[in-house]
C-alpha cells in the first residue's frame, strides 16, 4: 500500500471507483510531468450524490462536502492513471465551480473541501493555486465541478 493511500486510510475516507466520462474526453491526461484531469463531481458509482445550488437547496456546509467528495474522485482517478498516488509530486491547479443560487457569493468557502482535503492528504504537497467561481448549472445538475492539475514525478 503506498504511503498516501495509507494517509487516505488513517483519514478515514476511502477512495470511490472512477467515474466513466459522461462525454467525448478523457478523464485524464499527461504531458510532460503535469496529470490534467477532468472536471469531476460529487458522484459515487453513477448517483449524484449533491445535486442543486448552493444558497438555495443546499447549504454552504453541504456545498463544501460535495467539493470534499469531489477531491476524491480526483484523486481516485489520478491513482488510475498513475497506479500510485505517490507519483504525484505536489498539486498545482484547481478550478472549480459552485452552482449558486442568486446572490450566492462565498464559492471559494465551498471549494475549501477540496483544498482542505488536498492538505491534510498530502500536507505542503498539496497546497496549490486555485479559481472558484460561480455557475448558473452545470451537468447533472451536480451542486460543484473541480478539475485538477498534478506535477508529477517520472
Amino acid at each position: 500500500m503506498s504511503s498516501i493511500d495509507r494517509r487516505i486510510r488513517e483519514l478515514g475516507l476511502s477512495l470511490p471507483t472512477p467515474a466513466s466520462p459522461v462525454a467525448n474526453y478523457l478523464s485524464a491526461m499527461r504531458t510532460g510531468n503535469l496529470l490534467y484531469i477532468s472536471g469531476q463531481g460529487p458522484i459515487i458509482d453513477g448517483r449524484v450524490i449533491f445535486k442543486g445550488r448552493i444558497g438555495d437547496e443546499l447549504t454552504e456546509q453541504e456545498g463544501y462536502e460535495a467539493a470534499r467528495l469531489t477531491a476524491m474522485n480526483l484523486l481516485a482517478v489520478a491513482r488510475s492513471d498513475l497506479g500510485s498516488l505517490d507519483r504525484i509530486a505536489k498539486i498545482v491547479k484547481l478550478n472549480g465551480w459552485v452552482r449558486s443560487a442568486p446572490g450566492y457569493d462565498r464559492q471559494p468557502s465551498v471549494i475549501n473541501g477540496a483544498s482542505d482535503l488536498f492538505v491534510e492528504v498530502f500536507g505542503e504537497k498539496g497546497r496549490h493555486a486555485r479559481t472558484s467561481v460561480s455557475a448558473h448549472e452545470l451537468p447533472m445538475g451536480i451542486a460543484v465541478e473541480i478539475e485538477m492539475i498534478a506535477e508529477i514525478e517520472s
